[in-house]
């Protein structure tokens, strides 16, 4: 009987369930779809029963694909800085605030204002900005005071799966980790964080955090009954989906780097100890007790969908050849643009300039420039922008980034992973598995389950690299001008950012 870990993948719209071999074959998938609701225009939530929900129906049809006797572990990849609570009775007290939701933006500084923002971005990792869950559970303190007066368990999506199929309440460093409270020095809750919330919540609210690939619970009876997995199968600490996507297409050791090019353009480097910058957030990686050292961009896929449907009155989802053609027509367009650059802001910029205010712009645009041009210009704009922000980890840490390993929706298109090849100037390795998030959780199982003796050695065993596409050297000094012409552009523009917003928000008022 060939043995089997299960790998568990809750993202933010569905929650797969994927069974792998000790090769990293996939054998059997199944999924399950989440929806999210906006109670305002600024507000995402979901509710942390439908996470279970559908953990339960994506697992009873896995099981019901392969032999469950040869379950031999279990392990979860979760969507990150997604917070639920619940009261001393364990009864959930409002729906989960969903990374997307825009309410914490207003409460960084108060934590800032209180630690610092060295301290806090040197025990957290986390650089000045609103991504951390912990931010939610400040604007509840300050927005729902009475309902947060009764929080005694906070949860990460992680924690919730656990809970319901072991019991127990632990989560992975992987997992606590982006909460922007955890000590990444000491794998532990950081007190002086908590207690710089508007009211302090103690250490014990949270989820027991452990490493990855430990053996955290085994699969209840009740659990089993309702998921088809055995009872007693272990359940191992994975981590969140983005280390755990790196660790899924073999990111273990320095020099390498994951490139997600899904929703958001997430890249990352693996470090074995803490490096702080303002080039990147520093995450708990899945692969045991090293680090990941992120960069972040609010504009991937979400953003080319966006323009294309407002700009072009294309909807990729429903008529996909409409964007083959535009890519046809971007590959007939000469590197450059023809003269148009992209500064893909749309939402912010992250690493390393932390500006919530910055904002989109398109520079050159004349009469000549056609449909082809500002796709192009789209692609090469995110490029540049990871170019630069690869640039400056190498810079930050010393450590040469010398090819990127490509995931996500993105990396399908041919025309943007060579852009990014020949942008970033490295290799660009399109991975043969789409499913790098369960992969990883799998590798944790596998760990967990005694297969192999070390990450690096899963990874090696479980992983493999797919089609390469290399940067044209003939392209090389072009796009080093390029690249200097764009990271010029914010510093140029930074300071209108403000005076934009606050146009926008004066007129908003009247």
């Amino acid at each position: 009987m060939q043995p089997i870990v299960i790998g568990i993948d809750l993202s933010t719209t569905t929650c797969k369930a994927i069974a792998w071999d000790a090769q990293g074959q996939l054998l059997a998938q199944a999924r399950s779809p989440l929806s999210m609701s906006r109670p305002q225009a600024s507000a995402y939530e979901q509710d942390p029963h439908d996470w279970w929900r559908a953990a339960q129906a994506a697992l009873q049809a896995l099981t019901r694909q392969i032999d469950g006797n040869a379950v031999q572990a279990v392990a979860i990849a979760n969507q990150r800085e997604t917070v639920a609570v619940t009261d001393a009775d364990d009864r959930l007290l409002r729906p989960a605030f969903l990374w997307l939701d825009e309410r914490r933006k207003g409460e960084v500084d108060s934590l800032s204002s209180v630690l610092g923002d060295t301290a806090l971005h040197t025990l957290t990792g986390k650089p000045h900005d609103w991504a951390p869950a912990i931010y939610s559970l400040v604007w509840m303190a300050r927005h729902e005071p009475e309902l947060f007066a009764r929080v005694r368990h906070v949860y990460d999506p992680h924690a919730w799966l656990v809970r319901q199929l072991s019991g127990e309440f632990a989560t992975s460093w992987a997992s606590a980790d982006p909460f922007g409270a955890f000590d990444l020095h000491r794998h532990e809750w950081a007190d002086a964080v908590l207690q710089a919330l508007p009211t302090p919540l103690p250490a014990g609210c949270f989820a027991t955090p452990v490493a990855p690939g430990t053996v955290l619970g085994r699969i209840t009876p009740e659990a089993a009954a309702l998921t088809g997995l055995p009872a007693g199968v272990a359940l191992v600490a994975g981590g969140g989906d983005g280390q755990a996507g790196g660790l899924g297409i073999g990111v273990v050791h320095p020099g390498m780097a994951y490139l997600n090019i899904g929703t958001a353009i997430v890249s990352g480097v693996y470090a074995e100890t803490v490096q702080i910058s303002q080039a990147f957030r520093t995450m708990c990686a899945v692969a045991g007790e090293g680090y990941i050292l992120e960069t972040s961009l609010r504009a991937g896929t979400l953003l080319v969908n966006s323009l294309l449907r407002q700009f072009f009155d294309i909807d990729v989802a429903a008529t996909p050849e409409r964007l083959l053609e535009l890519e046809a027509l971007a590959e007939q367009v000469a590197p450059g643009s023809n003269g148009l650059i992209l500064l893909p802001y749309w939402n912010g910029v992250m690493n390393p300039y932390w500006d919530a205010h910055a904002r989109g712009c398109l520079l050159g645009l004349s009469p000549d420039h056609g449909r082809g041009d500002i796709y192009r210009a789209l692609l090469e704009g995110i490029a540049l922008e990871q170019a630069v922000a690869t640039r400056a980890v190498v810079a930050a840490t010393g450590q040469p980034v010398e090819a990127f390993i490509a995931i996500g929706g993105g990396a399908s298109s041919r025309l943007w992973c060579q852009i990014m090849a020949d942008v970033s100037d490295r290799p660009v390795i399109r991975a043969i598995t789409q499913e790098a998030s369960s992969l990883g959780a799998g590798i944790a199982a596998a760990v967990g389950a005694g297969w192999y003796s070390s990450f690096a050695e899963a990874a090696g065993a479980m992983t493999q690299g797919g089609e390469t596409f290399e940067p044209n050297p003939d392209l090389r000094a072009f796009h080093q001008e390029l690249l200097g012409v764009y990271a010029d552009l914010y510093p140029r523009l930074r300071d209108l950012y403000p005076r934009l917003a606050r146009l926008g928000a004066n007129l908003g008022r009247r």
